[in-house]
């Protein structure tokens, strides 16, 4: 027997199993997390993170008309210098994040699930072209754009953990 019909059985053994136990998607239909997005809304942001992450969040559950719960979130970020030239400039940096988030039902008041996620990125500095004359400037121009594309990137990663974490524990509150 071919080891190809062997990991065929074995992953249909294993679906069979997880059938038996009971197993069904969140997101299916009368699945613990299908009506998640649909009644839930997330606190307003104050900042471009934020908004970068309320629009991640929204994109992936939706918007609300009428909320059963609300998310509300603190977000921390900070920037940290990881790669050093031997004349020691900084030529690199990781964009580190922490999500702090809570579920808070509507009509009781009670925080229904809460937790944090944590997640970086990085982004390289723009190198300086001086032999050019005047010395190129587009360095600091691309910079800033990799830092700012490096905080977007860093609130999608920080969203989607945050939605893993709720569907996953849709089933001990969802209603």
């Amino acid at each position: 027997m071919s080891s190809f019909r062997a990991d065929r059985r074995l992953a249909l053994a294993g679906l069979l199993a997880l059938a038996g136990c009971g197993f069904a998607p969140a997101l299916a239909p009368g699945g613990p997390a299908a009506g998640l997005g649909a009644g839930l809304e997330v606190d307003p942001p104050d900042n471009r993170n934020e908004f970068d992450l309320v629009r991640r969040l929204e994109q992936r559950l939706g918007r609300s008309e009428a909320p059963r719960y609300r998310l509300s979130y603190q977000l921390d970020t900070r920037k940290e210098g990881v790669g050093v030239t031997p004349q020691q400039e900084l030529v690199r940096y990781n964009v580190i994040g922490k999500l702090r988030y809570a579920l808070h039902d509507l009509r009781s008041g009670e925080v229904v699930t809460s937790g944090s996620v944590e997640a970086f990125t990085g982004y390289s500095v723009g190198a300086v072209d001086t032999a050019a004359t005047p010395p190129s400037t587009n360095a600091t121009i691309a910079t800033l754009a990799a830092e700012r594309d490096a905080y977007a990137r860093l609130m999608v990663i920080l969203a989607d953990l945050v939605v893993a974490r709720l569907m996953a524990a849709s089933a001990d509150w969802a209603g």
